[in-house]
């Protein structure tokens, strides 16, 4: 499967330059499954009041629907809206060209008060497309081994893990994004943002990391670019039923 990772500079609050950004960054690219960034239509607000958009109506979300149908692929990325039952919710969606599907942020990133302005999530969320599936996550969920855990969120190919993760940080995305591919012997796709908003700045390191560590494909640091890589279903199995470290691995109620 060829993915693209979009690693944006989310221009703050700005919903229509956001959405014009990830058309230039998709613009001329084929792939199977493209992935933007967490909040990538406004940035990572935490804000009671805050920048979310009713999701009947969003903007970002229509554009991701009539991408995915148009060129006949699927897009996954994170976006701030309000649902049906008056809740705000980061609400991961990965979407098809027939369906959309969503994972709400179950960790809610509690420093940067997220709580105060979001519901979590209590459901995981895994999705097939082409014969993969996926786990989705939203970035401070990756922090969270037993909650993301193989047979724990249910049995999966690949994590989608998409992030506004701190520069100040960036030592613990890459030791967690590496973490989570060995011990659930899975590929992990995550993408994050570049730029700064109010409150921080982000340097990127979007990558993909194949089911023993390795990195496969990587953004440059602080550039906003189109990161391209392939996932291979054969290359999992054939990994997962050589060395079966699921097989021993422990099991939660």
């Amino acid at each position: 499967m060829n993915v693209v990772l979009l690693q944006m500079d989310i221009a703050w609050g700005d919903p229509v330059k956001n959405i014009a950004r990830a058309e230039q960054l998709v613009d001329g690219k084929e792939s199977d499954l493209f992935v933007l960034p967490e909040m990538w239509a406004t940035g990572f607000d935490t804000r009671p009041g805050g920048f979310a958009e009713n999701e009947q109506d969003s903007q970002a979300l229509h554009w991701m629907q009539e991408t995915a149908r148009h060129r006949q692929c699927a897009l996954a990325g994170s976006l701030s809206v309000s649902v049906a039952d008056g809740s705000k919710r980061n609400r991961h969606y990965f979407i098809t060209p027939d369906a959309t599907y969503y994972y709400d942020k179950h960790h809610l990133f509690s420093y940067g008060h997220e709580q105060e302005a979001y519901t979590a999530g209590q459901e995981h969320q895994v999705v097939t497309w082409q014969g993969f599936r996926f786990l989705l996550l939203t970035c401070y969920d990756l922090r969270f081994p037993v909650w993301s855990r193989y047979g724990i969120a249910g049995e999966y190919d690949a994590i989608i893990c998409v992030a506004n993760w701190p520069a100040v940080r960036c030592d613990a995305w890459d030791t967690l994004t590496k973490a989570r591919a060995i011990e659930n012997q899975c590929y992990v796709v995550a993408v994050n943002r570049v730029g700064t908003d109010p409150v921080t700045s982000y340097q990127g390191d979007s990558r993909i990391i194949d089911p023993i560590g390795r990195v496969i494909a990587q953004g440059k640091e602080k550039a906003e670019l189109a990161i391209s890589g392939k996932l291979s279903l054969d290359e999992l199995q054939k990994r997962r039923s050589h060395f079966r470290v699921l097989d021993d691995r422990d099991r939660w109620a």
